[in-house]
């Protein structure tokens, strides 16, 4: 079982958390698909939170806390090898919290994937501050596995594009699609009120309107096809008075979602906005959740990955 030291980052890394959890288990297997289209070397991590039970549990507590990890860990990477006997295999039991864990894990150019449940180490994730912890803060991609993980069969690829802000993580939806040799699909939808020559009220929680629509979307299929040839990408816009009720029936037909999370400096007092948050808990698919850049602000900040434990 090939182990590294956590701040190193010779290649990019697919971060998986598990748990011991059915959804943990399908969320490795998804990861390790993944890993394998891009070449990431898998890491599985198990967050035994032992730094804050050496401190507050007995040692008795602790031992089989730790003794969980290690089996869990141990019975996940067989899983793994008998599924993908090719893929750059880490695994890690931290001492820190589930976030923390994953955040500093993961490293520069990798992703993190987790279930749409936990238990044990990372529970009840997506159910509760600990999986909302991982998409809000994440230095990194995030993909919550949901649904049919294994769709295929030619299903698109479909990123949920908003407006300009969104130009910044189309690159990303486009390699998922040519690495799946599927489409992609790029979906607008626009607010009713819109249609309906009503101004809206006030901007939505990412302090955004509404994009300009085909047009837009036009214009960046052709960006895309030209920096992608052979890539089939379709374009289609929606008029609805919720987005997130479009998304989540477009799910039904997608292999993977793709969605931009919102700047850190107006993020929703959820932590998320209402569309993610709601495709969280009722995609029909796994959603990958792209953060957007971090340094609007002319803020350099330290990446997680630089404190290693």
């Amino acid at each position: 079982m090939r182990t590294h030291a956590s701040g190193a980052t010779a290649e990019p890394r697919t971060v998986v958390g598990v748990d011991g959890s059915e959804h943990a288990r399908a969320a490795a297997l998804w990861g390790a698909a993944e890993a394998t289209r891009h070449g990431h070397g898998l890491w599985l991590v198990h967050a035994s939170n032992l730094d804050r039970l050496d401190r507050f549990a007995s040692f008795e507590t602790s031992e089989r806390a730790r003794n969980r990890g290690n089996a869990v860990l141990t019975e996940t990477a067989e899983v793994i090898r008998q599924r993908f006997p090719g893929v750059g295999l880490t695994v890690k039991l931290s001492r820190r919290n589930p976030v923390t864990a994953l955040h500093t894990a993961v490293g520069p150019g990798g992703m993190i994937v987790v279930g749409s449940r936990g238990s044990g180490g990372f529970g009840p994730l997506l159910l509760g501050s600990v999986g909302l912890g991982v998409v809000v803060s994440s230095p990194a991609p995030v993909v919550v596995v949901r649904g049919d993980p294994e769709r295929g069969n030619g299903a698109p690829v479909t990123a949920a594009v908003r407006d300009e802000w969104d130009t910044a993580w189309l690159d990303r939806a486009a390699r998922e699609a040519e690495v799946r040799k599927c489409p992609l699909r790029l979906l607008n939808v626009r607010s009713l009120s819109v249609r309906l020559g009503v101004r809206p009220a006030a901007d939505d929680d990412t302090g955004r309107r509404a994009g300009p629509g085909e047009q837009f979307l036009t214009g960046l299929a052709s960006r895309i096809r030209e920096e992608h040839p052979g890539l089939t990408v379709r374009v289609e816009t929606d008029t609805a008075r919720s987005a997130a009720s479009v998304l989540v029936e477009a799910s039904r037909k997608a292999e993977l979602l793709v969605v931009g999370s919102h700047e850190r400096h107006s993020v929703s007092a959820l932590g998320l906005g209402h569309v993610v948050h709601a495709l969280l808990h009722h995609s029909h698919c796994p959603v990958h959740i792209v953060p957007y850049t971090r340094d609007a602000r002319n803020v350099a900040e330290e990446a997680p990955w630089d404190d290693s434990d």
